[in-house]
């Protein structure tokens, strides 16, 4: 029996940095915060945001001061998560360096400004990057597509669509908050079934919110429930939309 051959290499000295997918809800379509690279590698490329890590803090402190950085917004006011480590060699050509990516969501967030290694930051929308419009460098394409499959995910599972929200809302708009993440229409009356039977997800205020056209809307606020019991399935909801005359959101 031969051993398997070991792969061999010199141990390199390795850079830690955050990056940062940031989704908000704009214009009726899932956004993504994107920068123009001020500096060398991929000079005037876009990107998402991020930098280093600091000698002197934390992942979750860095992650949090590069979301200030970029979007002004404190990131206790935002849902802000670790989504995934990426370090493959050759992800970027200064050197051997790891990211940790964060996914942050929040409600209608406004317009941002440029870090100090960025030209120019922008709202663009998912699509356009989806699509190939819009090139990325390194390999944050990758990131972005794991992270909106996480946000799909998350729907379907947790009370996070909330944080899409600005409160108070409607069923109406967190019904919208679900057709832009997750691509295709959903039925009113099935979807408003759901969410206010779910225990502990949206709270009524007893207030209505006077419609431009029909009857005023229900105003509600987040619940204190994390996890959806039962859960707001995908597959079940896609096939479900099949039979709607509403347009599908383009993806």
């Amino acid at each position: 029996m031969t051993d398997k051959p070991k792969r061999e290499g010199r141990v390199l000295p390795a850079v830690v940095t955050v990056d940062l997918v940031i989704f908000t809800v704009r214009d009726d379509a899932l956004h993504v915060l994107l920068i123009e690279r001020g500096k060398e590698p991929f000079l005037g490329s876009l990107a998402i945001p991020g930098g280093h890590v600091r000698d002197n803090e934390t992942l979750d402190e860095a992650a949090g001061r590069e979301l200030s950085e970029e979007t002004q917004i404190d990131s206790e006011q935002l849902h802000l998560e670790q989504l995934h480590s990426y370090g493959a060699p050759g992800r970027d050509p200064r050197g051997r360096v790891i990211t940790v990516a964060y996914l942050a969501l929040g409600p209608n967030l406004p317009t941002p400004m440029a870090g100090t290694d960025a030209k120019a930051a922008y709202w663009v929308p998912v699509d356009s990057v989806l699509s190939g419009h819009n090139k990325l460098a390194f390999d944050h394409a990758d990131i972005l597509g794991d992270a909106l499959e996480r946000a799909r995910s998350k729907l379907e599972y947790t009370t996070v669509a909330t944080a899409f929200c600005a409160e108070p809302f409607t069923v109406s708009e967190l019904r919208r908050v679900y057709e832009v993440v997750w691509g295709f229409p959903l039925d009113p009356s099935n979807f408003r079934r759901k969410v206010t039977r779910a225990a502990s997800f949206i709270e009524p205020t007893g207030e209505r919110r006077i419609a431009e056209t029909g009857r005023p809307a229900a105003l509600y606020t987040r619940g204190k429930a994390q996890f959806l019991s039962p859960p707001l399935l995908r597959s079940i909801d896609a096939t479900a939309a099949q039979g709607t005359t509403a347009p599908p959101v383009q993806q």
